[in-house]
């Protein structure tokens, strides 16, 4: 079992900036591919972005390609999304999950991720 713990989240005006962490629970973290999930209002679940064990690979959804990066420290067993130039269609409660399979975690497949957290909600103001 992995227990994964969001923060970071709150309100921000449009093109400001947040940046999200994510805390797991255990020091197998490393073991996990990684990936931020987020649930717009009235929406689906969607992929925003994933990150490889090691870091060394990165994926993300086009909504989000060259405003967001993920990154991993997995000496602090946590996981980061950086996110700029912010939109209100970000507005959306971010989740962290682990899991992955090694030949298609970069699909994000929510199905291949066992690990999620709670949530954090962000809200962008237009």
């Amino acid at each position: 079992q992995v227990q994964l713990v969001e923060s970071g989240g709150g309100l921000v005006q449009a093109g400001g900036s947040l940046r999200l962490s994510c805390a797991a629970s255990r020091r197998t973290f490393a073991s996990y591919a990684m990936a931020w999930f987020r649930r717009p209002p009235g929406k689906e679940r969607e992929s925003v972005a994933a990150i490889s064990w090691s870091g060394g690979g990165t994926t993300y959804a086009d909504s989000v390609k060259g405003r967001f990066t993920i990154s991993r420290d997995n000496a602090k067993n946590t996981l980061y999304l950086q996110m700029n130039s912010l939109k209100p269609e970000d507005t959306a409660v971010y989740y962290c999950a682990a899991g992955g399979a090694v030949a298609t975690w970069a699909l994000m497949r929510e199905y291949e991720y066992d690990y999620w957290g709670q949530g954090t909600q962000v809200t962008v103001s237009s």
